[in-house]
């Protein structure tokens, strides 16, 4: 695959990518420019790829699968936890109302800040993860996690608005939850997937 364009193809082809919404998002957000320069050649294949400090810019199937599963519209406030070089952000925010997104490593956020540039969007807010998740207190119609829990971390529970989705790896699957009203959601579970873990 050579370009976006190819690439978006290719996860229409295999049954991952299917919203329409969010196949003009791939088309419009070149995972290209979310990788480091070195690996341009390799970015429109369908692996995993490094992109410092021990992570990674998630399997573009993997992406298309936890996007379809967030059911995103224009209304929507995201918030993205663990953004990485900006690939997820981008193709949220081409989408929604708002995404917040943070990352607890400062270069890997320096590093999406950078790549977002260019896009010129006006309803992104990347921030450097503090020493709690996400934002207590504040409440978001959808969360993305993009990278493995050990278990439910139920502080992010508490962040969904009622009917609000969170997907989430949680070691090898991953969950998509969905909030109930009070303490109540529900939990459905895809497995055979591999992230590097969360940590807060």
């Amino acid at each position: 695959m050579h370009n976006a364009y190819e690439l978006c193809l290719y996860l229409q082809e295999k049954k991952v990518l299917h919203s329409q919404n969010l196949i003009q998002s791939f088309n419009a957000i070149d995972r290209k420019d979310f990788v480091p320069s070195p690996l341009h050649g390799q970015a429109y294949e369908d692996y995993p790829l490094h992109i410092g400090k021990g992570q990674t810019i998630s399997q573009p199937y993997t992406v298309a699968f936890m996007l379809e599963l967030l059911c995103l519209n224009k209304e929507d406030i995201v918030l993205d936890i663990g953004c990485g070089s900006g690939w997820s952000t981008g193709l949220i925010a081409y989408l929604v109302k708002e995404v917040r997104a943070v990352e607890r490593i400062p270069s890997l956020l320096d590093f999406a800040k950078s790549n977002l540039r260019s896009y010129c969007f006006k309803n992104i807010d990347l921030e450097l993860a503090g020493e709690k998740l996400g934002f207590p207190g504040e409440l978001f119609d959808k969360i993305l996690v993009s990278a493995a829990a050990n278990e439910l971390p139920m502080e992010l529970v508490q962040m969904l608005r009622p009917e609000g989705i969170m997907v989430i790896p949680i070691k090898n699957k991953i969950s998509v939850i969905t909030k109930g009203y009070g303490k109540d959601f529900r939990q459905k579970d895809f497995f055979g997937f591999r992230f590097v873990p969360l940590i807060y």
